[in-house]
Order: structure tokens, then C-alpha cells, then sequence
């Protein structure tokens, strides 16, 4: 065959098969996750008869913020008379600084800020006063000199929770009469500069102080994921041969960390070698506290986005609102985690 006679065949046969390799590449490149999922910013325009909402979550690292996510997205829909734009900032500061700034250039009518950390919010937020634009800091807190430059706090008393767990632990070892034993603790905490972080160790750390005969043999952090709480928690059984107690300042870690003590044939939670403390109280988590798995687990409630709506109601009615509104927790132990406290959850 003559090459021009070749080139003119081989173009046809491309031409005909190209539409066919280019969906079977995007169908491999679904199915292997190659290509990344852009989200289409919401068209503001359409929102003239709607209070605007920008929303800047920190990330999607566990099951307890996914909960908080669809709490939020429950409240703030059109039927209640609410037009949202979200951005997920992937646990990174930057993210939901820029995010802050975008809300700003399009003029929301307020920001609700889940910050992923506590400090270097003072610019951001400053830019937002300025603008004429309401903060309300949902979950985690903000560290800044002037308090003024955020409306209010609906979240969770990280502190308290923290206290929560000695509270319990004190009672546990005076129940099984080892409150003037020696109990080794292992303390896996959450990511660096987390307000949640922060709390439950200061808290826990209160009650810790109270007992002589409480070592804490060491702090370690785990970001709040099951991969990292595994690798942290393998770290410490290799380290310490009598752990007691293990203090997971989140159920993902924890899960993780009742992975790696299982690996290593010791056994958990009720009757077992060591004593599972945890926090957030999700759906899964409480079949393990309702089976004895987990000692107990310190609830942190992520269902506040009600509680955010009612402070907007408040706020667009003139009225004043208190500078901090926590949600409702509770204590979850073998005796109250009950059928009925399963199927009641949402998370």
C-alpha cells in the first residue's frame, strides 16, 4: 500500500475508534479515581430573597465531621430560607482563609467559620468585620486578642469533655477498687492546635493532676484519623509493656487503636488488659461502648446546625446573643447505651 493510501486508512480507522477510547478512558479514569471532582460554585444571583450563607468547614477526616457537615447542610436549605456556599478546606488553614476571603468579595450575609486550628485567624477575620460581615465559629474555637471580630461560638465544651473522662476514670478505678494503684496512661490526641485537641487534654489533664498515683507515660498526636490512631497506638505497646489506660481524644483513633492493641494479643474495654477511654460518641462507637469494647465514650454532638440557624433568627430580629452556646453531650458507659439511644442516632 502507497504511504499516502496508509496515513489516509489509518485516520480513518482513529476517527472511528476515537469517541470509543476517549469514554473508555474518562470510565477507567472514574473507576480509578484519576480525575478530581470540581465542585460548581452556587450562583449567588439566585439568592436576592434568601439570607446567604458561607460556610467554611475544615475538612471530611472522620465520621463525627461528616455528621456536623449534613447538620449544617440540614439547616441551612432553601425551604428554611437559606441559600449556602460550601468549601471544604481539606484541613488546611490556607484553604479556608482564602475560602473567608471569596465569601467576603461576594458578599455574603454571614460567615460560619469550623476552623482547623485555633490561632492566626486575626487578618481573615479583621477583612470580614471591616465588610460588614457576622462570623459565627462553629465546633472548634479561634484564638484572638479581640473578641469582637467573631459574633458568637456554637459548639462543644472540649474542656469539660476532657474533665468528663477523669470524672469517669476516677469512678471506674474506685468501682473495681484500684484507686490507689498505680495506672499507666497513654494519651492519643488529636491534630496539633485543634481547639478539640486542646480542651480535652487541658480537661483531662485537671483531673489527671488531682491523683499522684495517675502516670501518664506519654502524649502523642494522632490527627484525628483510624490510620494514624493504628500507627501511633502501635508505637506506644511497642514503647510500654503496662499500659493501663488509653485516652483516644476521638472514636477514629480509637478504632484504630483497638486495631494495633489487638495485634499485639492484648485484649480491651470491659474485663479486658487495658481501659478504652474515647470521645465523639458516634453511631459506631456506641455498638463497641454497647458490647464492651469501649469503656466509654465522651460525647461531642455534631448536630449543630439548628443551633447556628436559631443565632442567624436571633440576630436578624435584632436581638443580642450570648458569646458562646454549647450543644447538649452526654456520657455513654454499657449501662445507658440502650437500643433505643442506637437507633435514635443520626451519626
Amino acid at each position: 500500500m502507497e504511504k499516502g493510501k496508509m496515513n489516509v486508512h489509518v485516520n480513518r480507522i482513529m476517527v472511528v475508534l476515537l469517541p470509543a477510547i476517549v469514554l473508555l478512558m474518562i470510565m477507567l479514569g472514574w473507576g480509578l479515581g484519576l480525575f478530581t471532582h470540581i465542585e460548581e460554585e452556587p450562583d449567588i444571583n439566585e439568592a436576592s430573597d434568601r439570607i446567604v450563607i458561607g460556610v467554611s468547614q475544615l475538612g471530611s477526616e472522620s465520621g463525627w465531621r461528616t455528621a456536623n457537615t449534613e447538620s449544617v447542610q440540614r439547616a441551612f436549605t432553601k425551604q428554611n430560607g437559606y441559600f449556602m456556599i460550601f468549601s471544604n478546606a481539606r484541613q488546611k488553614q490556607e484553604n479556608q482563609i482564602k475560602a473567608i476571603r471569596n465569601f467576603i468579595s461576594q458578599r455574603v450575609d454571614y460567615i460560619v467559620l469550623a476552623p482547623v486550628v485555633e490561632s492566626g485567624w486575626e487578618t481573615v477575620l479583621q477583612e470580614a468585620k471591616e465588610a460588614g460581615i457576622p462570623v459565627i465559629v462553629m465546633d472548634r474555637s479561634v484564638s484572638v486578642e479581640d473578641e469582637s471580630l467573631y459574633v458568637t461560638l456554637v459548639g462543644t465544651d472540649s474542656v469539660e469533655e476532657g474533665k468528663k473522662a477523669g470524672r469517669w476514670l476516677e469512678e471506674h478505678l474506685k468501682e473495681r477498687r484500684m484507686a490507689d494503684e498505680d495506672i499507666n496512661i497513654v494519651v492519643l490526641k488529636g491534630t496539633e492546635g485543634a481547639s478539640a485537641q486542646i480542651g480535652r487534654t487541658v480537661g483531662f489533664s485537671m483531673i489527671a493532676g488531682e491523683h499522684d498515683n495517675w502516670h501518664i507515660l506519654e502524649q502523642e498526636y494522632a490527627d484525628f484519623t483510624i490510620y494514624k490512631g493504628k500507627e501511633v497506638m502501635a508505637y506506644f505497646l511497642e514503647k510500654y509493656d503496662d499500659i493501663d489506660v488509653v485516652v483516644s481524644q476521638n472514636d477514629d483513633m480509637t478504632f484504630g487503636a483497638i486495631e494495633a492493641i489487638r495485634e499485639s494479643g492484648r485484649t480491651v474495654g470491659v474485663g479486658g488488659d487495658i481501659t478504652i477511654i474515647s470521645f465523639d460518641a458516634v453511631y459506631e462507637a456506641l455498638e463497641m461502648v454497647a458490647e464492651g469494647t469501649i469503656n466509654v465514650d465522651i460525647e461531642c454532638n455534631p448536630d449543630q446546625g439548628e443551633y447556628i440557624s436559631e443565632v442567624i433568627r436571633m440576630l436578624e430580629n435584632g436581638q443580642e446573643v450570648e458569646k458562646r452556646y454549647y450543644v447538649e453531650e452526654d456520657v455513654y458507659t454499657m449501662e445507658n447505651v440502650t437500643q433505643e439511644v442506637l437507633d435514635a442516632r443520626i451519626y
